[in-house]
């Protein structure tokens, strides 16, 4: 039986419309209404990317590693659509961490990049999740939900460690800002603009797994009719 294909739209008005509204009113707060930092001047608004990124890249961990153990549990597609879309989008936002970092790094620290815990697990997390994706087209569909889910295991038990490598090693990045002891904290205004941040990025992030979730059922429904079309060839 042919799956029925879901038309409403992947976007709906009413998820376009705060995203839109979302990212303008951060775009605002990062460049016009924040203030600048006294010691870094106007590099340190990268912050307000670099750290939603990073930290929407560790929810994508959880939510697509969760959802392949669902999708080995149950084999319903819906899961391994949402797997799919939340590991992919790793791909994207972890990117945009480690770049923003290294922007960051290079007048800061006079460096573009070094090894340290920090930097060495945020890449590693990268070269996780593009080994995922690399496996899950390399392999027909029977064997890659359990090696992918193995893969998602691998990347959930690194977010722990990129989250903590600054609390528990010597590390180039500072003290946690926010829980770092007596003296970490943001001025007022810096600490609205950063958890607004934060909220934009994900609702940036929930539109592209919405979209990717979309492109995937419809991938598979198109695998269907091509295996049905080469039955009936043959």
């Amino acid at each position: 039986m042919t799956e029925q294909l879901d038309e409403t739209p992947a976007l709906p008005l009413w998820l376009i419309l705060p995203v839109v509204a979302s990212m303008l009113v951060a775009l605002y707060l990062m460049f016009v209404w924040v203030s600048t930092e006294r010691t870094m001047g106007i590099v340190q608004r990268i912050f307000y990317f670099h750290v939603p990124a990073a930290m929407v890249s560790f929810l994508a961990a959880f939510v697509g590693g969760v959802a392949s153990l669902l999708y080995l549990k149950t084999r319903d597609e819906r899961y391994d659509d949402l797997s799919l879309a939340a590991n992919e989008s790793i791909l994207v936002f972890e990117t945009v961490n480690i770049v923003m970092g290294s922007l960051w790094a290079r007048p800061v620290w006079g460096i573009w990049w070094t090894w340290d815990a920090r930097l060495t697990s945020a890449f590693l997390l990268l070269l996780i999740y593009g080994a995922y994706v690399i496996v899950r087209q390399s392999l027909e569909p029977e064997r890659r939900a359990t090696i992918c889910a193995v893969i998602c295991i691998f990347g959930m038990a690194d977010v722990p460690l990129v989250y903590l490598s600054n609390r528990l090693f010597r590390t180039q990045h500072p003290a946690p800002v926010i829980g770092g002891g007596e003296n970490s904290g943001l001025a007022p205004d810096m600490l609205f603009t950063f958890f607004f941040a934060h909220f934009a990025m994900a609702l940036l992030w929930w539109c592209v797994i919405r979209v990717r979730r979309r492109v995937a059922r419809l991938e598979r429904a198109v695998d269907g009719l091509t295996r049905r079309t080469f039955e009936l060839v043959d």
